[in-house]
């Protein structure tokens, strides 16, 4: 249900449920878990799609059954685990959007650090209608990307809202025209590749921090980061050639 292609700095992950839409069963997210978890050293950046004409359409209904609360609980856990492996883990990991992404996918979507959305791209919170509430961390990340405000109004009216309108509130930070998404993922994950490790590190997760932080606190942990990334080697080779002309400059 997984496909992965970890053989180069960029990982290729993809989604292989087709016939499902992507739908994410139990199976499915344990495979998403372990893979974020077990990504090899040398890989830097993941770029992660979805095989067929759809990203992801959330929840795997047809296996939700006749839980309990306790069970619901650690199904909901499960998920958090998962998702916070690819928000927390080590690499930057970029999404690639495209047709539903829906519910779970959408969850799935906003724990990922950069995401590009296909023209063909539509998102949605059927929970509402469904009778039941987010369960993957969407109630955590959502609201971060574009309010409490939109979130509820997706929740309560079931509002389906285009690639445009989701680049426009924070829901993508590109859109491109359809099928060209993972050449402009590989491409900004290329940049990001070539990029310090440290320095990718204190983005992904001081800068998310940071921001929650009072800004006298916030401030004082950018100082300590800022001190750390400025004493690897690898910056201050990198600081050198700037200096010498040997660096690009900023929009070269």
């Amino acid at each position: 249900m997984l496909s992965i292609d970890a053989s180069g700095p960029i990982a290729q992950v993809r989604l292989q449920r087709p016939d499902k839409r992507n739908a994410i069963s139990d199976a499915f997210i344990a495979q998403i878990h372990t893979c974020f978890l077990n990504l090899p050293a040398s890989v830097r950046v993941v770029v992660l799609s979805g095989a067929g004409k759809h990203f992801c359409a959330g929840l795997d209904l047809s296996e939700m059954g006749e839980r309990s609360v306790a069970e619901g609980i650690a199904h909901s856990r499960a998920w958090h685990a998962a998702f916070d492996a690819i928000q927390s883990g080590r690499v930057p990991v970029i999404a690639v959007l495209h047709g539903a992404v829906v519910g779970g996918g959408l969850e799935l979507a906003s724990a990922c650090h950069i995401r590009v959305a296909e023209a063909t791209t539509y998102y949605g919170l059927p929970e509402g209608q469904r009778g039941i509430f987010v369960g993957g961390g969407g109630s955590a990340r959502l609201p971060r990307l574009i309010g409490t405000a939109r979130m509820t109004d997706m929740m309560l009216t079931g509002r389906v809202i285009d690639a445009e309108l989701g680049e426009r509130i924070g829901l993508s930070q590109y859109v491109v025209p359809a099928g060209e998404g993972l050449a402009r993922a590989s491409e900004l994950a290329a940049r990001i590749a070539s990029n310090a490790p440290m320095s990718n590190f204190a983005v992904m997760h001081a800068l998310p921090r940071i921001a929650e932080l009072p800004q006298a606190e916030g401030l004082f942990v950018e100082a300590l980061m800022s001190s750390i990334t400025q004493a690897e080697p690898d910056a201050k080779e990198r600081v050198r050639a700037f200096l010498d002309g040997r660096a690009g400059k900023v929009g070269v």
